[in-house]
C-alpha cells in the first residue's frame, strides 16, 4: 500500500470515529424515537385512530372521505373496547359518542376495522366479493381452522367444502332424515332434568352442551351417546371431546394482542400459541382414531356389501375417489370445525333464550299461547311446526341480536383489496 493510500485510510478512519462517537449515536437514536413518536401522534389524531391515520398518511395523494370513529389510544388503538364479553355494547356506545350513524372506523393496534349496524351497509359488505375472506387469527391458524370452511381462503377449495357440507349436512333432505335423532336427544334432556328433581341445583348449560355435542357427534362421526348414563365408557369419550371443544372455544374467543401488534407475536405473552399447540395434539389423536375406525369399517364393508349408514366422515373419505382428494390434516380440520361450531354456540344460544324467557314472563305467556294454538296443549312440538311458530322465531332472532353466541371478531370479514363502502 502506498503512502498516499495509507494517509487517505487514516483520514477516513478518523472521520468515521468522530461520526460514530457515543454522543452522535445517542443523538441519532433519540432523533429516530422523536420521529417515530411524532408520526404515531400524527396518525393517532385522525378519526378512527392510529391504524387509519397511518393509512391516510401513507396515501396522502389520494382524496378520502374519512369515516367517523374514536381515536382510542396511541399505538394500541381501541383494543380496550374488544377486551370484554360486551364488546358489541361498547362499540354501540362509542358510535353514539362519535356520531357515527351508518358506519364507524376504529383501530385495533395495526389493524384497520369498520363496524356497522345499518342493514343497507351490512348488505353491501356481505354481498361484496371483496369481503369474501375472513381474517385468520393466530389461534384460528394454530387450531387448523384455516384448512376448514370457516377461515379457508375464498377459492376452489372453499367452494368444494361448502358444496359438500351443504349437500351432506345442511341440506333439507339430511335435516329431515336426522329429525328422529334430534327428537331422541331432546327426550333424553327432558329425562335428565326430570331426574334431577325440583329441589336440586344444576347448570343448564352443561346439559345443553352435552346434548348439542351428542347431536353433532351422531351427525358427523356416526356415534350415539346416552345423556342419562354417566358411567358409560362412550360418555367418557363425550366428556373428553367436550373439554377439547370448551378449551378451543375459549382460545378462539380470547382477544390476542399479537394478532394486531405483530411485534408481540414472538413473546406469546398470553400463552395462546402454547395452549393451541397442546390442544391440537389432543384433537389430532382423537379425530385420527375415529377416521381410522371408519377406514377399517369401509374395508370390511367392501367384503360384505355396502354400508347402510353414511356419516360425514364417510363423505369426506369418499372424496379420495374424486378430483377433490383431501389430506388427513384437511379432513381432521374440517371434522374438528364441524364439532366445534355446532356445540358451544348452540348451547349458549339456547341458554340465553331460556334466561330471557324466565326474566320476561309476558313473552313466555305469548310463546305458550302460540304453542297451544299451533301445536296443541298435549302434543309434542315437531320440527314441521316451526314455520308456523312465527313468534317463537322472532324471540330467537331477538336473542341472537342481544347475545351473539360467539366472539364478535370471529364473524369478521377481511377486505382483500381497497374498496368503497357507503361512499367512504
Amino acid at each position: 500500500m502506498s503512502t498516499s493510500e495509507s494517509l487517505w485510510l487514516l483520514y477516513f478512519t478518523s472521520k468515521c470515529s468522530a461520526i460514530l462517537s457515543p454522543e452522535n449515536i445517542t443523538f441519532f437514536l433519540l432523533s429516530l424515537c422523536f420521529v417515530w413518536l411524532s408520526f404515531s401522534l400524527l396518525s393517532w389524531s385522525y378519526p378512527g385512530g392510529h391504524a387509519w391515520g397511518k393509512y391516510y398518511l401513507n396515501n396522502w395523494n389520494y382524496h378520502y372521505n374519512t369515516i367517523p370513529g374514536p381515536r382510542g389510544f396511541p399505538i394500541i388503538g381501541n383494543m380496550n373496547l374488544m377486551s370484554s364479553s360486551l364488546a358489541h355494547q361498547r362499540l354501540e356506545s362509542v358510535a353514539d359518542s362519535t356520531k357515527a350513524k351508518r358506519i364507524m372506523a376504529f383501530s385495533l393496534g395495526e389493524t384497520r376495522a369498520i363496524v356497522t349496524c345499518n342493514p343497507d351497509v351490512a348488505k353491501e359488505i356481505l354481498n361484496s366479493s371483496v369481503f369474501a375472506d375472513r381474517p385468520i387469527k393466530q389461534s384460528a391458524y394454530s387450531l387448523m381452522f384455516n384448512q376448514a370452511i370457516g377461515f379457508a381462503p375464498f377459492g376452489l377449495y372453499w367452494r368444494t367444502l361448502r358444496k359438500v357440507s351443504a349437500t351432506h349436512v345442511f341440506s333439507r333432505k339430511q335435516i329431515v332424515a336426522t329429525e328422529a335423532q334430534r327428537q331422541k336427544i331432546a327426550d333424553q334432556m327432558v329425562s335428565v332434568v326430570a331426574s334431577l328433581g325440583k329441589d336440586n341445583e344444576f347448570e343448564v348449560r352443561d346439559i345443553l352442551k352435552r346434548a348439542s355435542l351428542n347431536n353433532m357427534m351422531c351427525l358427523v362421526f356416526g356415534r350415539e351417546y346416552d345423556l342419562s348414563d354417566n358411567n358409560n365408557n362412550n360418555n367418557k369419550e363425550l366428556d373428553e371431546l367436550s373439554e377439547l371443544v370448551h378449551e378451543g372455544y375459549e382460545l378462539l374467543g380470547q382477544l390476542n394482542w399479537a394478532d394486531h401488534l405483530p411485534w408481540l407475536a414472538f413473546l406469546d405473552l398470553q400463552k395462546i400459541r402454547r395452549r393451541c399447540s397442546k390442544l391440537v395434539l389432543k384433537v389430532n389423536q382423537f379425530v385420527s382414531r375415529i377416521i381410522t375406525e371408519h377406514r377399517v369399517a369401509q374395508s370390511s364393508s367392501n367384503l360384505t356389501g355396502p354400508r347402510k349408514f353414511h356419516d360425514f366422515v364417510d363423505v369426506l373419505l369418499s372424496l379420495s375417489e374424486t378430483n377433490y382428494k383431501l389430506s388427513d390434516l384437511d379432513t381432521i380440520a374440517i371434522l374438528w370445525e364441524m364439532i366445534f361450531r355446532g356445540t358451544d354456540a348452540i348451547a349458549i344460544l339456547i341458554e340465553w333464550i331460556l334466561a330471557r324467557v324466565v326474566l320476561h314472563q309476558d313473552i313466555q305467556s305469548k310463546m305458550h299461547e302460540e304453542l297451544d294454538e299451533v301445536v296443541g296443549k298435549k302434543q309434542p312440538v315437531k320440527e314441521s311446526d316451526i314455520p308456523s311458530l312465527t313468534y317463537l322465531q322472532a324471540v330467537i332472532k331477538e336473542v341472537l341480536r342481544l347475545h351473539p353466541p360467539g366472539p364478535l371478531l370471529s364473524w369478521a370479514r377481511l377486505a382483500i383489496t381497497d374498496t368503497i363502502i357507503d361512499g367512504h
